[in-house]
């Protein structure tokens, strides 16, 4: 086997989701989370106020997809994490493997009635590209899929929706089809403290994040 063949194989192998029957066992407990956000000091994890909503969000490395979140209006905190795949519990180590078949993956705790479910995919679409299948920029794998996970049947029909709306936008400047799943929310595993609003505890740290100048609506853009 040549060295390209070898290549091709890895990279075929971080690409294709692995069977829940061959999955990482995982764990009992969760590993070990911050309890507060580090920007706006609020609690992390639930319970979280009645009249507040859920989504959750995959767009390739998790420390940048947060920071598009954190600040916006209406928005009440954001965690990052692991969702999408079967292995209970997982470390950050493990889902990097490819072996848990989970996605990074942001929580976004929101008011829908400061910060509406539309207004919240337009920041998802037009902050990633959400047309590379497995992987995001630079980042290959598994775990940097594009993702909608919907906490009810309102966001399902609208991510629906908005899909079609931005497959004909970005199909008008000449971009290939969207690869984005949408499928309903499963467990939401938060990730380790110090992966938690990387960015600003990190404000130089990596961020792989890029959209590729499409509006969702028909304002002016690329």
């Amino acid at each position: 086997m040549t060295f390209l063949d070898k290549f091709n194989a890895r990279v075929a192998q971080k690409i294709s989701m692995v069977e829940p029957a061959s999955a990482l066992p995982g764990r009992d407990k969760p590993v070990k989370t911050a309890a507060r956000h580090f920007v706006s000091q609020r609690a992390l994890q639930p319970p979280f106020a009645q009249h507040l909503e859920q989504v959750i969000f995959g767009m390739g490395c998790f420390w940048g997809a947060e920071k598009v979140f954190w600040a916006l209006e209406g928005v009440e905190v954001t965690a990052v994490g692991y969702s999408g795949g079967y292995t209970a519990n997982p470390s950050y180590e493990e889902v990097c493997t490819g072996k848990t078949g989970h996605n990074e993956v942001v929580l976004v705790v929101y008011d829908p009635k400061v910060l509406s479910f539309a207004k919240l995919l337009g920041y998802f679409w037009e902050s990633h590209n959400p047309t590379q299948g497995m992987r995001q920029g630079n980042d290959l794998g598994t775990q940097y899929r594009s993702g909608i996970y919907y906490c009810s049947e309102n966001q399902k029909i609208a991510a629906q929706q908005s899909l079609q709306v931005y497959q004909q936008r970005l199909t008008e400047h000449g971009h290939g089809a969207i690869s984005t799943e949408i499928v309903a929310a499963g467990e939401f595993y938060y990730a380790e403290d110090y992966h938690q609003q990387y960015l600003a505890k990190n404000p130089n740290g990596y961020c792989g994040l890029g959209g590729v100048g499409v509006c969702l609506d028909n304002r002016q853009g690329s």
